[in-house]
């Protein structure tokens, strides 16, 4: 029963991070006009990734599919996103200062 709850909080967060895909797509074209925003482009491939995790958690819970690699690699893969983006916004922000 645990498993069908988690299950479904995992479809909620699903939904939930189909919404902030749809912000991000709008940002995305944002960012193609304004130079401070090439940063972004980054996270936005990272939330594609993070989709992409949270599917494979809705199948894990439902025991559909299970794979301890994905679920160590995805989320290592998003941090690296992250990461550089974050380098990129520090560097834009310097570069903008001077």
């Amino acid at each position: 029963m645990v498993e069908y709850i988690e299950g479904i909080l995992k479809i909620a967060n699903l939904i939930l991070s189909v919404v902030a895909g749809y912000i991000a797509l709008s940002l995305f074209r944002v960012s193609h006009q304004r130079i401070e925003l090439r940063p972004w482009k980054l996270l936005i491939i990272g939330l594609v990734f993070f989709a992409v995790q949270e599917i494979l958690g809705a199948l894990r819970a439902f025991r559909i599919y299970t794979s301890a690699f994905l679920t160590h690699i995805v989320p290592t893969i998003i941090l690296g996103f992250i990461l550089a983006a974050l380098v990129m916004q520090i560097y834009e922000h310097r570069r903008a200062g001077r």
